[in-house]
């Protein structure tokens, strides 16, 4: 069983299409969904079939992203923004690679090349750090920021990782490679986004570096 896992926080601009982009590309798939919204995101996702999960007040990106990822009822859990940035028809390709293929961890890079949704700032820091990690770890790594990712729900069971902060993307990438897991990466397109962004970029960066040199360290 494949699990779709998402976090929101005031995504009803776009929170129905990538629902039903989902079930278009999965349609036996569990969607689900921990939602910290003040508008209709959370009605408008469960009237389109998915589990809706309230985290309100919001406790932030890396909690709510853990409570997603430890509570899907899939033997693989895939990770996807909720703003119509990420390819849904990839679900498929990212899950038979960790169902079929043996996988742990699939990672959706957006850095074959620059996105044009990218901005240049963004995709130099993503590059930056990406090469500091790859250096660090001794194998290649491309996105470390990815929001479209296929876990093993067993190895997820034996990760631990700190969600408290930005960034956890980072970690939720390095651990796996550090403690032996299977992992690959894939590329994918990178679209617009509907709606505002939310992320702090220079709050982002300093977790970023933290996290990789913690994992590094552990």
């Amino acid at each position: 069983m494949i699990t779709v896992a998402m976090i929101t926080m005031n995504e009803e601009k776009a929170v129905g299409k990538v629902i039903a982009d989902i079930r278009q590309a999965v349609p036996d798939a569990e969607i689900l969904i921990v939602d910290s919204s003040r508008d209709s995101t959370p009605d408008i996702a469960e009237k389109a079939g998915a589990r809706v999960i309230r985290q309100f007040p919001p406790k932030g990106y890396g909690k709510a992203m853990d409570l997603a990822l430890r509570s899907g009822k899939g033997d693989v859990i895939i990770t996807l923004d909720c703003d119509d940035t990420y390819p849904t028809e990839m679900i498929s390709t990212l899950a038979d690679m960790v169902l079929r293929q043996g996988y742990d961890l699939v990672d959706g890079s957006r850095l074959k090349e620059k996105p044009k949704a990218m901005p240049w700032l963004n995709y130099w820091a993503n590059r930056g750090f990406a090469l500091f990690a790859s250096i660090l770890f001794n194998r290649r790594v491309t996105d470390l920021h990815s929001g479209m990712r296929a876990y093993r729900a067993s190895m997820l069971a034996k990760l631990s990782f700190d969600p408290n902060g930005p960034a956890l993307p980072v970690e939720l990438l390095l651990k796996p490679i550090k403690q032996g897991f299977k992992v690959s990466t894939i590329f994918i397109k990178y679209r617009e986004r509907i709606g505002q962004s939310t992320l702090e970029p220079l709050r982002s960066a300093w977790w970023t570096a933290k996290r990789i040199i913690r994992c590094h360290l552990d």
